[in-house]
């Protein structure tokens, strides 16, 4: 187990709000134990005009070894809501459920389950938390990766883009998760050490401008750093940036063959205007391989204006506003109960409403390109690529649901991507582009549960 994903025994079960013990107390009291249907989604993409579903790894290992251990019941014990007899039951306590789930790096839009649990009621409460957590936190990182690398991409050059945002993620979890999450849509390396250790990531970096102040001048600093480290990028800009960039081209002329410097590193700036004149002092001193990378304050619509402003930048740092996603830092994801003892359920408030019952999302595609989603229910048969996959039965992962290594998700997630509509892949796209529609039997099985419902509350208000 990768020692960031902080599933402990005497912990992981306490990875959970308390309403979500309280209401499994309740459950266990009633002896409702019947299978439950809860789905995880997003009611809306606001500035997204897809997702890339991310985090189904964490979320199967914490309902695998899902359990409760003595340090947890221990300190459940001192609760004033629990009752002894309920924590005798939770020694014993499991998953034993199915998962339904959408693969790791599959585009996903609003509405769409992007994990179905089955389960006995409790059990399938009780890991509402955990699942919104990680899921919607990975799928958010995933997505504003995905739009960062398609920006850098847009020309058709293949730029290099890495994770610069560990120091500003809100916490060592999410550094780690995010730079999981950024690999898998697309993003080529990281700074983030324990990253690369926990998921064998391409590890990246050059040098702080600490570096540079602390050495008595910047070409010492340079011819330093340059002779320790061959094929290494300097940091320019601490300066004077173009003074920077002749200094590296004196090194680089001093030096001969025994330093081979392989980029310099913009981070401040008019980046666009320092990019031009920077390659233009490369080029005419005959360092036409020297590749520049550009960092600082970057995002999917800073990169997308370098390049239209013809900027020559070869690679992309980003940090904050990727790793923290800053433009929108949660997606609205919810876990709603869709049915139970058989029964479709769903919940009628306004803007928060649900689809009843199991379900299945089914992709279409014209000539190879994804044009449509129907959402369907879960046995209909529709043409198209059915999403949703049987991940876990009776508790244990299925075939489908068994750890990959994240090479082949990040290759999912590629080919997948390349599917979506070309006008979905610009940072200025319009959400409304594509069709996410519902199955006429789906539609029926929405009016007769709504139908259902009000018969229920007319009888209750009588």
């Amino acid at each position: 187990m990768p020692f960031d994903d902080q599933l402990r025994p005497d912990t992981s079960a306490l990875y959970t709000d308390l309403y979500q013990l309280t209401m499994l107390q309740a459950y266990w009291r009633e002896d409702m134990d019947e299978p439950a249907v809860f789905d995880l989604f997003v009611r809306r993409l606001k500035d997204r005009h897809y997702l890339v579903a991310c985090g189904l790894e964490q979320a199967l290992e914490f309902l695998e070894t899902l359990s409760f251990s003595e340090a947890a019941l221990d300190h459940l014990a001192t609760q004033d809501p629990f009752e002894p007899a309920f924590l005798d039951w939770l020694a014993d306590f499991e998953f034993t459920g199915d998962v339904y789930a959408v693969p790791e790096g599959t585009p996903v839009f609003p509405d769409e389950p992007l994990v179905e649990v089955v389960a006995p009621i409790g059990e399938a409460q009780l890991a509402e938390t955990f699942l919104l957590n990680q899921i919607t936190f990975q799928t958010t990182i995933a997505s504003k990766a995905s739009r960062i690398v398609e920006a850098a991409q847009l020309d058709g050059e293949d730029r290099i883009v890495a994770d610069f945002g560990m120091r500003r993620t809100h916490g060592t979890d999410a550094a780690v998760k995010g730079a999981r999450a950024a690999y898998v849509a697309g993003i080529d390396a990281t700074s983030n050490m324990a990253a690369g250790q926990a998921y064998d990531l391409p590890v990246t970096g050059t040098m702080a401008h600490s570096y540079v102040e602390a050495h008595d001048s910047e070409v010492e600093a340079f011819r330093a750093f340059s002779a320790l480290y061959p094929e290494t990028i300097l940091l320019v800009d601490t300066y004077d940036t173009l003074d920077g960039v002749r200094k590296v081209i004196d090194l680089m002329n001093e030096t001969g063959d025994e330093v081979q410097v392989r980029g310099i590193r913009l981070d401040s700036g008019d980046l666009a205007e320092l990019a031009r004149s920077s390659r233009t002092l490369l080029d005419e001193a005959g360092l036409t391989d020297i590749m520049i990378f550009a960092s600082g304050g970057l995002d999917e619509h800073t990169i997308a204006d370098l390049l239209d402003r013809g900027a020559p930048i070869d690679g992309f740092g980003v940090g904050t506003r990727m790793g923290t996603s800053a433009d929108q830092p949660a997606l609205d994801t919810a876990y709603k109960l869709s049915g139970y003892a058989g029964t479709p359920r769903m919940k009628l408030a306004p803007e928060k409403s649900n689809l009843p019952g199991r379900k299945q999302v089914v992709r279409q595609y014209e000539d190879g390109t994804a044009v449509r989603d129907v959402i369907a229910t879960e046995d209909e048969q529709t043409n198209g690529a059915p999403l949703l996959e049987r991940v876990m039965a009776d508790g244990k992962r299925t075939e489908a649901g068994a750890p990959r290594p994240l090479s082949a998700i990040r290759e999912h997630a590629a080919a997948r991507l390349d599917e979506l509509p070309s006008r979905l892949r610009a940072p200025t796209a319009n959400p409304e582009d594509y069709d996410v529609v519902l199955s006429d039997a789906l539609e029926t099985r929405v009016a007769d549960t709504r139908d259902a419902l009000a018969e229920t509350m007319a009888a209750e208000a009588a």
